[in-house]
């Protein structure tokens, strides 16, 4: 069944909350052959530059009974705006698979197409968050030269994993769109979206979505006319998730339960859907992001204050009903 991808809404036509024609795809792009095969899946997205956390994911990875596959699912970049930053992150990932996000995407354009930071932020987001986040864009677009900024253009919007028995879509937004909310933890709450879950589901011909780009975490399944869908989010793996709480998130869907006491999951078909923490060292990367992004910097306005407290969110809010 093809599910023509939704009209943009007139609130998304100004930077920052605009959603690019070259963001949309459909949902039965998904309904191929797999593009990997792994019998346990890492996805990471939301990794913003965060040094620490990816060492602590490779510490994570390394302690598997057997290595995992991983998939850095896009923004990857983010606070890292200064050359041998932006390096470091780019040699820590290359050697995974790779999604681009909205970061990725509007870094690597030649011209500014007036997307902003191209994060199409709904209505009930903050101008001054849309205009922080501009602002960052900006400023990496500034930093880091285009030669190295160019090659993540060419990464691709979504994958598909066979992992068990269990097909999933790997997205950075949701199932239209690399930077679309119909993933976030409240729309996976409303009601009114599960007709387009159901069309989704139908087209796809997947189990199991994996995405991020809210940067609040969430797992929620499904059972729709077109079967069992679970869709898992893993909010940020740079950044504190929940309130009070200063570590990241990774998805983890395996044959096997992780070696790591998940924060919550569930178990379907013989596969385990996780979320797991990313304890990465807070002090460190604190330090290099005040370095970059001092007080009076829009980093620091719109993610310090997440950065040292977390965000207004629990672990209860995220977890499966």
């Amino acid at each position: 069944m093809n599910v023509v991808p939704r009209p943009l809404p007139a609130a998304e036509n100004s930077a920052g909350r605009i959603c690019p024609r070259d963001y949309r795809y459909a949902p039965w792009v998904f309904a191929r052959v797999a593009d990997l095969s792994a019998d346990t899946l890492y996805v990471v997205g939301g990794l913003y530059g965060n040094l620490a956390a990816l060492a602590a994911i490779e510490s994570l990875a390394a302690a598997e009974p057997r290595p995992p596959h991983i998939v850095f699912n896009g923004d990857f970049h983010w606070f890292d705006a200064e050359p041998d930053w932006f390096a470091g992150i780019e040699q820590g990932v290359a050697t995974h698979r790779l999604l681009r996000g909205n970061i990725e995407t509007e870094i690597a354009r030649s011209a500014d197409i007036g997307a902003g930071c191209g994060c199409a932020y709904p209505d009930n987001v903050d101008d001054d968050v849309v205009r922080y986040s501009n602002q960052i864009m900006t400023r990496l677009r500034a930093e880091i030269a285009p030669a190295a900024r160019a090659p993540l253009r060419d990464l691709p919007m979504h994958l598909v994993a066979q992992i068990g028995a269990l097909r999933v879509g790997i997205v950075h937004g949701d199932a239209e769109s690399l930077a679309g909310w119909r993933f976030a933890h409240d729309a996976l709450d409303d009601p009114r979206h599960r007709r387009w879950l159901d069309d989704v589901a139908r087209a796809a011909q997947v189990d199991v979505f994996a995405s991020t780009h809210t940067c609040l975490a969430a797992l929620h399944d499904f059972q729709l006319s077109a079967g069992q869908l679970t869709v898992i989010n893993n909010g940020a793996a740079g950044m504190p998730n929940f309130s009070g709480a200063r570590f990241g998130l990774v998805t983890r869907i395996g044959t096997s339960p992780s070696p790591y006491t998940p924060l919550y999951g569930i178990a379907r078909d013989g596969v385990h859907i996780e979320a797991i923490a990313v304890e990465y060292d807070h002090d460190a990367f604190l330090d290099r992001f005040l370095e970059r992004w001092p007080e009076g910097s829009p980093a620091h306005a719109s993610y310090y204050r997440r950065i040292v407290d977390g965000p207004d969110y629990s672990t209860a809010q995220a977890a499966p009903r």
